[in-house]
């Protein structure tokens, strides 16, 4: 099992999430969340789209809270949900548009003595990652995404966003097929599109 930071591969620059936030969260898949000696493979995401999107928090327009998703892309979102589970949220598009992407699921890589970081709170509490990384800087620092040296061709599985009440038929969730980390498969509707990647 590999540990040293640098055997993960390079560490997603900028330009990686100045992006459409639909793009980013397909190619993060696969690629490796780091934080310290901790690493999980990232098998499960969620785009959140700003301003014309109600599920996302950016939809509410500018302030103190989602100030850190109009910023530079590259940087953590973390926020609380039902008073006990952080989540954490990479953003994208460039300066100005806000957008970003739930981590929803880790295959556990290293550091994280058996447990399952399935389900975005479970996650961010299996990688030590709080509230206290928001607006942290993903591109540079203790934690950051990284894509592998040699990255492994995967099918992607596209379902409408699930645990939501709006917007919950957009279908913005990807995850990695066959993969058994992945939080749960949507029972509305079981699955929209496979593509290979």
């Amino acid at each position: 099992m590999r540990s040293s930071g640098g055997s993960w591969g390079r560490i997603l620059g900028r330009s990686f999430y100045a992006r459409p936030t639909v793009e980013v969260a397909r190619d993060l898949l696969g690629c490796y969340l780091v934080h310290g000696t901790r690493a999980g493979r990232i098998v499960e995401t969620e785009a959140y789209l700003g301003l014309e999107d109600r599920a996302a928090h950016a939809s509410r327009g500018l302030t103190p809270r989602t100030g850190v998703l109009f910023g530079p892309p590259g940087h953590a979102y973390v926020y609380l949900i039902y008073g006990m589970y952080e989540c954490l949220n990479l953003v994208a598009e460039p300066a100005g548009t806000p957008g970003c992407v739930l981590i929803r699921a880790l295959e556990p890589v290293a550091g994280l003595d058996g447990e399952r970081p399935v389900g975005p709170g479970r996650l961010t509490r299996a990688m030590g990652i709080s509230r206290r990384h928001n607006g942290a800087d993903v591109t540079q620092g203790d934690l950051v995404v990284r894509r592998p040296p040699h990255p492994e061709r995967v099918r992607i599985v596209t379902t409408p966003r699930i645990g939501i009440t709006h917007c919950s038929d957009w279908p913005l969730r990807f995850f990695v097929d066959g993969s058994r980390f992945v939080s749960r498969v949507s029972t509305r509707i079981a699955e929209i599109s496979r593509n290979a990647e």
